[in-house]
């Protein structure tokens, strides 16, 4: 008989928020934000006192002061939030190695091999939440289920510190009626669109035809009607995935329309997504621009080349070609460059003597760089720039290609 897995989401709440008043007493109890250090800021992650107002995160600081108007902002500090992140993953570590960081707030924890070492799924849930409190003075969530899917919802229904199992048996019970929004990964569009055909719950998703859903759906239609029935078959991914593509974008402290400006900054972002292509071995041969404009129009042009690069200046000289090729109609307020179709580097040597000289020259910047500091080097071109993300990206990880590194 196949046993059913147990998988663990553990749920930090509040995270940024949470830290903050952990490190000073005074904001303890508070209605805080916590917001970037730019002129252009939203709110990263509000507290829970906060959000009794209806504070939410990617509001600007005048709707939260207009909700709250005793509301405390806080400067992020990032670096302690990456750090913690790290130190949390050291924790799991304790109680399986199956163990997958899937944001910097956020892991899955497959316990189906070693729960029966700590007592079981609820003791290893307390035990993780005790030792969280204890070291870091934060709380966090955990939902504990058969799969990633249902953990999921446990975490989401149980915060703030929470903590439920949901067997497999109380899975159909529980999905008959519940909005299927509820389920990680159907946002409003698929939910629009689900209504639009009189789905409106997770019992009706399951029980939906198959046909039906995947003609208006396609084959992800398979994945819905599998979700409403509570079945997700997705592992704990304990080894980071292949990336599809290394990119990088940046809301510019004040709306620029000059290129000379634009491309300083697309150089600048070209180094940051070269570099971390190099760092990890990777290169690719589809260079994309994203452009939003102040009205938050926001667009992508990609442009595939007839070879692999992580060379900053090939990046750099063909997304300078997809701006060339736009007739801007407004002043920019972010720009963003990707590398994509990406592929690891074979290694072999290239007999070609100004692509050889390149490759050292790259080389030789990085190494400088990994040891005194990312700005020990940078290219004239964007001195005058030089802004970092100020905002941690949902798809940093402590570890690999998504590593990346933030102000």
């Amino acid at each position: 008989m196949k046993t059913s897995k147990i998988i663990l989401c553990v749920d930090m709440d509040a995270f940024f928020a949470s830290v903050e008043q952990a490190t000073n007493p005074r904001l303890k109890g508070k209605p805080i934000a916590v917001i970037g250090s730019g002129a252009r800021t939203v709110i990263t992650t509000s507290s829970y006192e906060a959000r009794r107002f209806g504070v939410k995160t990617g509001m600007t600081v005048y709707e939260a002061k207009k909700l709250c108007p005793h509301i405390i902002f806080v400067v992020g500090d990032n670096a302690r939030y990456t750090d913690t992140c790290k130190r949390l993953e050291d924790i799991y570590m304790k109680f399986t190695p199956q163990v997958e960081i899937y944001s910097i707030d956020e892991a899955f924890l497959d316990i189906t091999g070693s729960h029966h070492l700590f007592g079981g799924p609820e003791r290893i849930g307390n035990e993780i939440k005790r030792i969280i409190k204890g070291q870091f003075g934060i709380n966090c969530t955990i939902g504990i289920g058969p799969n990633i899917l249902i953990a999921k919802l446990a975490s989401d229904i149980s915060k703030p510190d929470g903590l439920r199992w949901i067997k497999p048996e109380e899975v159909g019970d529980l999905l008959e009626d519940m909005p299927v929004d509820e389920l990680w990964g159907i946002g409003k569009g698929i939910k629009q669109r689900l209504e639009s055909l009189g789905i409106k719950t997770c019992g009706e998703l399951g029980r939906a035809p198959l046909e039906l859903l995947r003609r208006h759906f396609g084959i992800i239609g398979v994945t819905l009607k599998a979700m409403g029935q509570g079945i997700y078959s997705r592992p704990v991914a304990v080894q980071e995935e292949e990336p599809k593509s290394i990119g990088h974008s940046m809301t510019l402290p004040k709306d620029i329309y000059l290129r000379s400006e634009i491309a300083s900054y697309i150089l600048q972002l070209s180094e940051m997504v070269g570099r971390r292509a190099r760092r990890y071995g990777y290169a690719g041969r589809v260079i994309a621009l994203t452009i939003r404009y102040r009205s938050f129009e926001t667009f992508t042009k990609q442009k595939a080349i007839s070879f692999y690069t992580n060379d900053t200046h090939e990046i750099y000289y063909h997304a300078l070609s997809i701006l060339d090729s736009i007739k801007l109609k407004d002043s920019i307020r972010l720009i963003g460059v990707r590398l994509s179709g990406v592929l690891k580097e074979s290694g072999q040597m290239t007999l070609i003597n100004e692509i050889k000289k390149r490759k050292e020259l790259l080389k030789a910047i990085d190494d400088v760089c990994d040891r005194y500091g990312e700005d020990a080097l940078v290219w004239a071109a964007y001195i005058r720039t030089m802004e970092k993300p100020r905002v941690i990206s949902p798809a940093w990880r402590p570890s690999g290609v998504k590593n990346i590194d933030i102000k």
